[in-house]
């Protein structure tokens, strides 16, 4: 087997999200640990969290996500997702689940600085773990950008971030507006949600 094959197999596999471009890691929604709670509070943006329902439930999606969960823990893990993540020009952390720990963002970062010709991008509920991250290490690498998400639907965007996101339903979008509604749920030439210069991005309520 090639590099490539052997680096996806180490790191369980990587998604392929039809809507957006590049390839994607997801986690199991499930084992997040602000969007466990999240998902019991009403109004909140996980209420009805669409990677616990779907295509996600099927069990071989599930075997996959908790299989990278698992693969988390191999002390090569960052090493493996830049072989892993190859040539990918945009990629996504994650398309299901959320940052584990401090010690896992890091591990993150590590995938951005050993993959400088991809542009990454982090959303995450798990505002502790980027607080300690930013304490620790004072900024993320240029090519990986972390928004950080608000928890409530037309609630305001988090405060003390470079990057942040919001979902909008009853409220006017703040910062720039998500377009892939108006594109029949795609992505297409928009690339804003990987672009740290622009400071927040609000997605449409679905």
């Amino acid at each position: 087997m090639s590099k490539l094959t052997d680096a996806r197999a180490a790191v369980g596999g990587l998604s392929n999200p039809s809507k957006m471009p590049g390839r994607a890691t997801g986690l199991p929604a499930p084992e997040c640990k602000t969007g466990s709670k999240l998902v019991k509070v009403s109004g909140s943006v996980c209420s009805d969290c669409y990677a616990l329902k779907g295509c996600y439930q099927f069990p071989v999606v599930q075997k996959a996500q908790y299989r990278r969960l698992a693969a988390l823990e191999s002390p090569t893990w960052a090493q493996d997702m830049a072989v892993a993540v190859g040539r990918e020009t945009w990629f996504r952390f994650h398309d299901s689940g959320d940052v584990q720990s401090l010690a896992h963002l890091e591990k993150i970062a590590e995938v951005a600085r050993l993959t400088p010709n991809t542009r990454h991008w982090l959303p995450t509920r798990e505002k502790q773990f980027v607080r300690q991250y930013l304490r620790k290490h004072g900024d993320f690498p240029a090519n990986l950008c972390v928004r950080v998400s608000a928890a409530m639907i037309d609630g305001d965007a988090p405060v003390g971030f470079p990057n942040t996101s919001t979902v909008h339903a009853n409220k006017p979008a703040q910062g720039f507006q998500c377009s892939a509604p108006d594109q029949g749920g795609e992505c297409r030439d928009c690339r804003a949600c990987w672009d740290s210069k622009i400071q927040n991005v609000s997605y449409k309520q679905h």
